[in-house]
């Protein structure tokens, strides 16, 4: 390898220019990023108590929470690892690289439903030892919400569940961010 860089002169630049223009590029309209955070209205008072309501009369007995969750958007890909997980392993989970064993759609459940789900699905499968399973959350906004419910609440969710280690948003072939692989705690071998 050279160390020489070859600096493009004046007329590198614009006949680069003018592919960008020729090809339909156009220059952004800010130099601001997006900080991936999801803005929405204040709610009111009349739905800040419905919601509290709908909260206590779908009060389950798990392990989850069913309180409120911090909204994710439908594109944005959920990331989650305990400290000390091996940078290896969890580089390995969000590549698709440790096959998932067996898998959960929930697809058509309610977020009550879902969570029992959920959870019933997340307790066979540390009783059967499996090491990494995928759950499919979907992206579909609630009837009610701006945003993808049952999405939001799985990354809560899993986030609480003492055997998760980590989750990480699946890649394109098996959901992608539709979907989440969910590396588990093995009995005496993950501490």
């Amino acid at each position: 390898m050279s160390r020489h860089r070859h600096h493009p002169d004046d007329d590198d630049i614009e006949a680069f220019r003018q592919a960008l223009r020729e090809a339909g590029v156009r220059p952004i309209e800010t130099n601001r990023a997006d900080p991936g955070r999801h803005r929405r209205p204040d709610p009111s008072a009349a739905e800040r108590r419905a919601a509290a309501t709908a909260a206590r009369d779908d009060q389950g007995t798990g392990r989850t929470s069913d309180g409120r969750v911090e909204p994710v958007r439908p594109s944005e890909a959920l990331d989650f690892a305990l400290p000390d997980l091996p940078w290896r392993t969890r580089s390995q989970l969000k590549r698709g690289r440790i096959a998932w064993e067996v898998g959960l759609d929930l697809h058509g459940y309610t977020l009550e439903e879902a969570r029992r789900e959920l959870e019933a699905f997340l307790r066979d499968a540390a009783a059967e030892g499996r090491r990494c399973v995928l759950v499919v959350h979907g992206k579909a906004w609630g009837t009610t919400s701006d945003f993808p419910v049952i999405k939001s609440h799985v990354n809560a969710w899993l986030r609480e569940w003492p055997g998760v280690l980590a989750f990480c948003s699946a890649t394109a072939t098996d959901g992608g961010t539709g979907a989440v692989y969910v590396l588990l705690r093995r009995r005496g071998r993950d501490g």
